[in-house]
């Protein structure tokens, strides 16, 4: 996913996930066997529920290069989101800041921090509800063809960043958006019926990764 001289930029949210990504490609940058340089983007959408602002502290005290970017998103989105769709418009609104980010800061590849419990779900989602079968791709090159979009923990289970960033005791956000728990969504579905599952099947996910390793390639719709 990252070669010799990449420029990669990180998608920072704060949460357990972006946060045990960061940690882990400042490992790799330190003993990876390429040279690759690393800079992370957070986009505060200006919720009042919501506040990453700590982040900037702390990415000062690990030295890395960091664009924090306020942007109305919330405002935005009461203006101009269509029915129920707040969580579609603000996550479309962020990629773009992230791309624009990237861009102007020479980076040329976007790290995201979605794991195996998110590739599944919207695997699920997609069948269900779109009749599809697709789900996010682990590595791919953006239509303009400028980025390069990489998931290095598309393996990793969402228990194992929840243990890692509590184990480090890393400084972790959480999101509370009013839009997004004001009803239950479909991804929470997936997940409650995910975890149902697995106390019947504790192979589910080994079997869901077995699935979806054709659709997480570069060719394959998102």
């Amino acid at each position: 996913m990252i070669a010799d001289g990449d420029r990669v930029l990180l998608g920072l949210s704060g949460g357990k996930d972006s946060l045990s990504l960061l940690h882990l490609l400042i490992h790799f940058q330190r003993h990876a066997p390429i040279d690759f340089s690393l800079g992370a983007v957070t986009v505060d959408p200006q919720a009042d529920s919501f506040d990453p602002s700590p982040l900037i502290p702390y990415m000062e005290l690990l030295n890395i290069a960091y664009h924090y970017r306020k942007e109305p998103i919330v405002k935005l989105a009461e203006e101009h989101m269509d029915n129920n769709s707040y969580c579609a418009f603000c996550a479309r609104m962020k990629r773009g800041i992230m791309y624009s980010t990237a861009r102007k800061h020479g980076y040329n590849v976007l790290a995201l921090a979605q794991h195996l419990d998110d590739l599944a779900e919207s695997f699920l989602m997609s069948a269900f509800h779109g009749g599809q079968l697709k789900t996010m791709k682990a590595h791919y090159v953006i239509n303009d063809g400028d980025l390069r979009v990489i998931r290095p923990l598309v393996y990793v289970r969402e228990r194992q960043t929840r243990s890692f960033a509590e184990t480090q005791q890393l400084p972790v956000i959480y999101e509370n958006c009013p839009a997004c728990f004001a009803m239950p969504t479909q991804r929470e579905h997936m997940k409650q019926l995910l975890a149902v599952e697995e106390k019947h099947n504790p192979t589910v996910f080994k079997s869901i990764k077995t699935a979806i390793l054709p659709l997480m390639r570069e060719g394959c719709p998102e």
